[in-house]
């Protein structure tokens, strides 16, 4: 590989490490922006609600907008916007100042994340992109994995607005490296811009993978929501050994997501997809039955590398055929479904979990371990309707091959 297509690949993974450690850094800080502004927990909670909400709410124009002008020059925008919003954040005078910055940061973050993916076609050949989906995995989890304790580190050194300032120079560095070595824009048509929004959508395959992006994305998101009820008041762990034990899931998948990338480049994207599934529903069978730290630890470590073989298979599945006058807006409805899918897992599994397990905060041990295996009971249940999603797609992919 050229230097100058290895530091592309560095602009793309900052640029993933950055919009995913966006998300996780804020969190560790909430308490110290409750005290800085004498806020209640729920005013300090739309730090974080702000960033996701302006992803969700923008993701899919910023790739139509990354077709139509250019994805190489919306990157770039994205990554400038991002640096300005962090500098914003930082300097934020009050708490309502803080969470319009923090809009604006999503907003570049937006951009960003539809970006990213969609640029994967335009950096490597279609027979590498398997590996560079497995990559841009990887920097995610490590993004996410990354925020609470990078976040601790700073917020004890210099304070909650470190939090922010952090992000300056890195996505000025990311900026630098894309406007240097990321390849030009081709300027498409108006004939190939036109009606490129949802005609995407009329593809079947196209639909499955979104809606197993949303699927899987929910089963994730519950193990969140739920883990830490489980792991404080059914198992008794203070939280600092808590804190450990949530960070496995990231770190397993930051550590399987190159690997899983490798397999899907030697095994195919639709096979994979299907292990990623079957390890999955191995890992929330377990979490519905365990009982103890250790086989908890176990059904998840296996439950987040079954992720990780699906994201890089289904990632690599829905891009690489996507024409490249589409693939911005196609990347934006990717990262669409799998932020819906987090959204409808931390409502609907979390009123699953409250139902199985009324009153959690004054809930006996054993009834916390109830909710939560029926939690990841139903959690089983969306891995095999996302199966099913996987093997109809295969099925469509090869029965045309099959009449010719």
């Amino acid at each position: 590989m050229h230097n100058s297509s290895r530091a592309a690949l560095v602009s793309l993974s900052l640029s993933m490490l950055l919009a995913a450690l966006g998300t996780s850094i804020a969190n560790v800080g909430l308490p110290s922006l409750a005290q800085a502004f004498d806020a209640s927990f729920h005013a300090v909670q739309w730090v974080v609600l702000a960033y996701l909400l302006a992803i969700t709410a923008v993701i899919v124009g910023a790739g139509r907008l990354g077709d139509r002008w250019g994805r190489r020059r919306v990157l770039l925008a994205g990554l400038l916007l991002f640096a300005v919003a962090c500098a914003l954040c930082a300097a934020a005078p009050s708490l309502k100042w803080l969470i319009a910055a923090r809009a604006l940061q999503g907003l570049g973050a937006a951009s960003m994340m539809a970006m990213t993916l969609g640029m994967v076609g335009d950096t490597v050949t279609k027979a590498r992109t398997g590996q560079v989906m497995g990559l841009l995995g990887t920097m995610s989890a490590v993004g996410t994995a990354m925020g609470p304790s990078v976040g601790g580190v700073l917020l004890s050194l210099w304070g909650w607005r470190a939090l922010f300032a952090v992000g300056v120079p890195l996505g000025l560095l990311a900026a630098a490296l894309a406007f240097y070595y990321l390849p030009a824009d081709r300027q498409a048509s108006a004939r190939e811009s036109a009606g490129a929004f949802w005609q995407p959508l009329q593809d079947p395959t196209l639909r499955a993978g979104l809606a197993m992006s949303a699927l899987v994305a929910a089963v994730i998101m519950a193990t969140f929501v739920v883990g830490p009820f489980y792991l404080s008041r059914g198992l008794g762990l203070d939280p600092a050994w808590m804190g450990l034990a949530m960070a496995v899931g990231p770190c397993v998948a930051a550590l399987t997501g190159v690997p899983a990338g490798r397999l899907t480049h030697r095994l195919g994207s639709h096979r994979m997809s299907l292990a990623g599934l079957g390890v999955m529903a191995l890992g929330a069978l377990s979490l519905s039955l365990t009982a103890g730290l250790l086989a908890y630890l176990g059904a998840l470590i296996l439950l987040t590398t079954g992720y990780s073989l699906f994201q890089a298979a289904n990632n690599t599945a829905v891009m690489s055929d996507v024409a490249p006058t589409r693939r911005g807006t196609v990347s934006g409805l990717l990262n669409l479904s799998r932020n819906l899918g987090l959204i409808f897992g931390a409502w609907a599994l979390g009123a699953v979990f409250a139902w199985a397990s009324p009153d959690v905060a004054h809930a006996a041990p054993l009834s916390v371990a109830s909710g939560l295996h029926v939690t990841l009971a139903m959690a089983l249940v969306l891995i095999v309707t996302a199966s099913t999603f996987a093997w109809g797609r295969n099925r469509a992919t090869i029965c045309p091959q099959n009449t010719r």
